[in-house]
């Protein structure tokens, strides 16, 4: 480990461990790429042995692969809101968590299904296609969505009056100073 004292080389040394922090953040945000793109290409192939003509269309397999790569990649590590003290649910997170539920649960059903050689019912090939897409789209739009509000918030904070009268202190006025009081 070195110790540094010079401004510089510790400005140096901060922008070396960012690049390499945000370097991994991206090989670790390609990696569950790859793992969405294979669930997909699982959920792809157990519906298209359902003998379905749209399941087993290169075009249906390439877009249930994107899905799972786009919506893994975005929606897994959704940024947390700025303030957490508003006993509100937050959506975002809701239906990120739901969206990994349902995709996972639909390439754990296609996997088993490869697996043992089970053709489910039309009906449920349908249902595993409906689990995928549905848990695919909730993820790429809670990452989508998560990503936007770190973006608002630091506009809204930077740009304009404060609108908050909390904040400005009672009717536009700065906050009163207390009152001193002498000790006898």
């Amino acid at each position: 480990m070195r110790i540094v004292t010079r401004p510089k080389q510790r400005a140096v040394i901060a922008r070396e461990l960012m690049m390499v922090s945000r370097a991994a953040h991206v090989l670790q945000r390609t990696g569950l790429a790859m793992a969405g793109a294979m669930a997909g290409t699982f959920v792809a192939a157990q519906l298209a042995k359902g003998h379905v003509a749209v399941f087993g269309t290169l075009g249906f397999i390439a877009t249930t692969i994107v899905i799972g790569a786009v919506g893994f990649y975005l929606g897994i590590d959704v940024p947390k809101p700025v303030m957490r003290g508003t006993g509100r649910i937050d959506a975002v997170e809701l239906m990120s968590a739901g969206g990994i539920f349902l995709a996972a649960l639909a390439a754990l059903v296609s996997v088993y299904g490869i697996i043992f050689d089970e053709i489910p019912p039309r009906a449920w090939e349908f249902v595993i296609g409906s689990w995928w897409f549905g848990g695919g789209v909730m993820l790429a739009t809670a990452g989508l969505v998560g990503r936007q509000r770190p973006a608002q918030k630091a506009a809204a904070l930077s740009t304009g009056p404060i609108r908050d009268q909390r904040l400005r202190g009672e009717y536009g006025r700065r906050p009163a100073a207390p009152l001193r009081q002498s000790v006898p």
